[in-house]
């Protein structure tokens, strides 16, 4: 589902140049950032196998295709770990860190490119609850932005967005 959503994002980009509410980023860097999960997964000992294409969109379809296939197979069950967030299996690595940014990066594609940047507003809240409950270690490990200022009644997707250091009402 979350990677259908970003597909379909990458589909809709008419701009690769466009700024993107990441500093310093454009759509087409956003996409091309997605390919970090197999260097992530080979420091771990684990290879995610992912067949050669020319194109964004070709490329993020044939990691989609790899994902799957390693969720698929035995080494789904297999336990990492982390060193900073504990142990766990290899599927719940993949769903907790890549999956999220499958998520959190729609939104940046989706402002950056125009398009509808609504996001699923319980996945957004369970997110938030999660990661804000992790208090300064997760900000300290370099990996998201400063948090930004929201109201206490904020919709849970701009709590989100802005505890990951972006600006809720961002515009290119």
């Amino acid at each position: 589902m979350l990677a259908d959503r970003f597909a379909a994002l990458i589909d809709g980009v008419q701009d690769w140049d466009a700024p993107s509410p990441v500093k310093e980023w454009t759509a087409g860097d956003i996409v091309d950032h997605m390919e970090w999960l197999a260097g992530l997964l080979a420091g771990w000992g684990v290879q995610l196998v992912v067949p050669e294409a020319t194109g964004r969109a070709p490329r993020f379809a044939a990691q989609t295709g790899a994902v799957q296939a390693l969720l698929d197979g035995p080494e789904a069950d297999r336990v990492i770990d982390t060193q900073v967030f504990g142990v766990m299996p290899l599927s719940v690595v993949i769903d907790q860190f890549y999956n999220f940014d499958l998520f959190a990066h729609a939104w940046d594609l989706a402002k950056a490119s125009g398009q509808d940047a609504s996001l699923d507003e319980d996945y957004a809240a369970g997110a938030y609850a999660g990661m804000s409950a992790m208090g300064t270690t997760l900000h300290e490990s370099g990996q998201f932005g400063t948090p930004q200022p929201v109201a206490d009644d904020a919709p849970p997707q701009d709590k989100l967005i802005a505890f990951i250091g972006r600006d809720p009402h961002w515009a290119a």
